[in-house]
């Protein structure tokens, strides 16, 4: 089962956590400063995988990475999974965030965040894999997308709404409201 996901630039800075076990905040920081540690000092042509750190569950937990421009995709597994099997998902991963945003990069992780923990909840939820394709997740995701253009014109209405009774100039506050066969009593209410 996978325990945790992180990636962190070069620097150590994290730019996406997720932990499907509970850990204390404090916990959580420390995990990720260890991982990082451990990752980062390792050398470009060694292997992938390594045991987890004393916080993260000892030798009964492995730590599967890779380092791609700027970026550590980390995962840490107990271990009953794959460590060939969790580099390939790491791959799939990054080739689906490669596909979204068109080359992605540190940036896209900033400033796309919902949409970066929307494609890792394709691909792994509550610590399971759920999805390995990778035309399966895009087409999710593009299928999101156009959910969410579809809705852009109400989710925009209030604000249109209310923009609109602004710039009426009404010479004075209306009393009453009739709209077909309902009608409306306004009460006495202060000007804007």
């Amino acid at each position: 089962m996978i325990k945790a996901i992180l990636i962190f630039n070069n620097h150590g800075k994290p730019r996406l956590i997720r932990f499907y076990e509970y850990f204390a905040e404090d916990v959580q920081q420390q995990i990720i400063r260890e991982t990082f540690h451990l990752v980062s000092k390792r050398d470009d042509n060694v292997c992938n995988f390594l045991e987890g750190g004393s916080l993260i569950g000892g030798s009964d937990y492995k730590l599967i990475y890779r380092h791609y421009a700027t970026l550590y995709f980390v995962f840490c597994v107990d271990s009953s999974e794959s460590e060939l099997g969790i580099l390939d998902l790491i791959q799939v991963f990054v080739e689906t965030l490669d596909k979204c945003f068109e080359n992605v990069c540190e940036l896209d992780l900033i400033f796309h965040m919902d949409k970066v923990h929307f494609i890792l909840q394709e691909v792994v939820m509550g610590g399971m894999v759920l999805e390995t394709n990778m035309n399966e997740i895009v087409g999710q995701v593009e299928l999101q997308n156009r959910m969410e253009k579809s809705e852009g014109g109400f989710s925009a209405a209030p604000a249109r709404a209310v923009s609109a009774v602004k710039n009426m100039n009404l010479p004075e506050m209306p009393r009453n409201i009739n709209i077909g066969d309902i009608n409306i009593k306004v009460p006495s209410l202060s000007p804007f």
